[in-house]
């Protein structure tokens, strides 16, 4: 009986030290795990715009000399698609130094948008850019059930721009928002889409739908992004689309937080559908106007012309 009471209440030492060892691991793995949240941790100073729609949004104008030059390196873009002529590896950010959606495409307003506001925020803020935009498409294409059964009359050029975002675009989308939010915080949605969607009164129901699976599928609250919308080329450029910009207009009535972007004054191509150079300029400071104004900050400079 002594012998039995010794056994039970004196436990052998490799059983502590096993029990030791184990605790030991377990600690380890803990604080590992915290060191690895730490690192991912959202910067709440790093402020991230979505940006999607078709040509106008990727950008169609010749980029000039001044585009390119004193890009401020608070001004950054998570790159789309692979483009290695210019050094570019997808899903790395880069400071955003025009194209900055494929590698042949142009100026486009999300160019001046992010320069207007890193010109205005406070300078331990940093504006990240990720734009996925499909030229000729329709708003279909960014529809998240449905995608396929409008590309699947769509010419061959356009499949091949959808092929470089891996056959769908707001799969991709998202994809670069989830990893955009281990480094940033999301504040706005822009949006710059319509001139292949003219006089479709469902267009708006449409955007909707797309805002809200963002929304939900980025586990964000729609109070706190705003949705910006851009106007096609406006009438007073003899717009050959200037008849859906009433659509455009009536968005706020279907997305609360939703603002229209007017495109009054912004010059355009001779083919009345795509911007010039100035008139994508002039298009993204409008942006960067009224967003600044939603997040509460007021101008440094004049961006009205």
């Amino acid at each position: 009986m002594e012998t039995l009471l010794k056994s039970v209440c004196k436990p052998d030492i490799q059983e502590l030290r096993y029990i030791v060892k184990m605790i030991l691991r377990c600690i380890t793995l803990i604080f590992l795990t915290l060191v690895s949240l730490k690192s991912f941790s959202q910067d709440k100073k790093f402020y991230i715009f979505i940006c999607f729609g078709q040509s106008n949004m990727e950008g169609n104008a010749k980029i000039e000399a001044r585009d390119t030059t004193a890009v401020d390196s608070r001004f950054q873009v998570l790159q789309a698609v692979d483009c290695v002529a210019r050094g570019r590896i997808k899903d790395n950010w880069y400071t955003a130094v025009p194209p900055l959606v494929r590698c042949t495409t142009g100026l486009t307003p999300a160019d001046y948008f992010g320069r207007t506001l890193v010109a205005n925020l406070p300078a331990n803020i940093k504006v990240g850019i990720i734009n996925v935009s499909v030229a000729g498409a329709k708003i279909e294409v960014f529809e998240k059930d449905s995608y396929e059964l409008y590309l699947a009359t769509a010419p061959g050029w356009m499949k091949s721009i959808v092929a470089e975002y891996d056959g769908n675009p707001y799969a991709r989308l998202i994809a670069l928002a989830k990893l955009a939010q281990q480094s940033g915080v999301i504040k706005g949605i822009l949006l710059h889409q319509g001139e292949s969607n003219p006089n479709d009164t469902l267009w708006t129901k449409k955007v909707k739908e797309i805002y809200d699976n963002l929304i939900r599928d980025l586990k964000l609250k729609p109070k706190k992004v705003p949705l910006l919308a851009g106007e096609l080329v406006n009438a007073d450029q003899g717009g050959a689309c200037a008849a859906m910009n009433q659509i455009i207009a009536t968005l706020p009535q279907t997305v609360a937080n939703s603002y229209v972007v007017s495109s009054a004054g912004c010059t355009c191509s001779p083919d009345h559908l795509h911007f010039t150079a100035e008139g994508y300029r002039l298009l993204g400071k409008r942006y960067g106007l009224q967003m600044l104004s939603l997040l509460g900050y007021k101008l440094k400079e004049n961006i009205s012309h």
